[in-house]
């Protein structure tokens, strides 16, 4: 694999990843513990639920990523390496972009993960929520899932109602919330610009969704897509792992369900959702009672 043994804090540096003293924006109190972190966070230096450590193997290519996907031997091994990916380019300069110069005013303060965002959850769960990709002041600032933004607050108020989640706000890494029998992936782990992946970058980023459907498939009864990208992305992997899919493709709206079958037999629903962003939430299009209802089929 080309470039894959980058290991150890020494060599993110050398591939693009900043460390060691002073990063473009400076060193800043993380906004729970007040431990100091240059943006973006190198892997293994403190922060709050950080998978990876200085021995992480670094994806630099799509070959790369299907080979270090493909063998990961844990949830916990394939979200390390997930959480330091270097494998495109554009999401790799974007995403420290705006963990350096970018910053929200109101987190200019604050140091940002500025890496992947690995999946979050139950690793026992019969549930998978699949989204679109972090948000650059949400995870990319955070380092978790849906996490410091106005969709995972109004995502994480629902799993709460619903029982799924321990609290109903996610503040930052480390704030206590625990999901129970969910866990929450996505078809790009990156920040992308504009929240538009290339059709190049989804496909570089789907081995490590494969690799979480694997792992999920022994206890999982449902996976709830949010928005078309989450829809295709779960039915892909899905395709990939060797379940059957009805024919015609299932057509992604609001409540859309639709039953695949894994490759030993087990039936697995699919139920879709308009995603938590703030442009169906603020405007209507997604309430709180039809999320609810979503939720309640899982």
């Amino acid at each position: 694999m080309k470039d894959t043994a980058i290991i150890g804090n020494s060599s993110y540096a050398k591939s693009g990843g900043r460390l060691g003293g002073m990063s473009a924006a400076g060193v800043d109190p993380h906004p729970l513990t007040g431990e100091l972190f240059v943006s973006p966070v190198p892997p293994g230096t403190g922060w709050p639920d950080d998978p990876a450590d200085a021995a992480t193997p670094v994806a630099q290519s799509a070959a790369d990523v299907h080979a270090l996907a493909t063998s990961a031997h844990s949830l916990d091994e394939l979200n390390a390496r997930i959480s330091v990916c270097r494998a495109c380019p554009r999401l790799v300069e974007w995403r420290e972009s705006v963990a350096t110069t970018g910053r929200r005013a109101s987190y200019a303060h604050e140091p940002y993960w500025g890496r992947p965002a690995a999946s979050f959850g139950d690793p026992d769960a019969e549930v998978l929520i699949v989204g679109l990709a972090p948000a650059a002041n949400g995870a990319n600032r955070t380092g978790r899932m849906f996490t410091g933004d106005r969709s995972g607050d109004w995502l994480y108020a629902g799993l709460f109602r619903a029982g799924f989640a321990s609290q109903a706000t996610s503040v930052a890494a480390g704030d206590g919330l625990e999901l129970k029998n969910c866990r929450i992936a996505a078809a790009v782990r990156c920040a992308p610009p504009a929240n538009k992946p290339t059709t190049a970058e989804k496909a570089t980023c789907a081995p490590w969704l494969d690799r979480d459907l694997e792992f999920a498939e022994p206890r999982l009864r449902s996976i709830l897509a949010l928005g078309l990208i989450g829809w295709d992305a779960a039915i892909g992997a899905a395709r990939r792992r060797g379940w059957h899919i009805p024919s015609p493709k299932p057509r992604f709206t609001h409540g859309a369900e639709a039953m695949l079958t894994t490759a030993s037999g087990r039936p697995i629903r699919l139920v879709g959702s308009y995603h938590v962003s703030q442009q169906n939430t603020f405007t209507g299009k997604l309430t709180e009672a039809m999320f609810d209802e979503v939720l309640a089929r899982l």
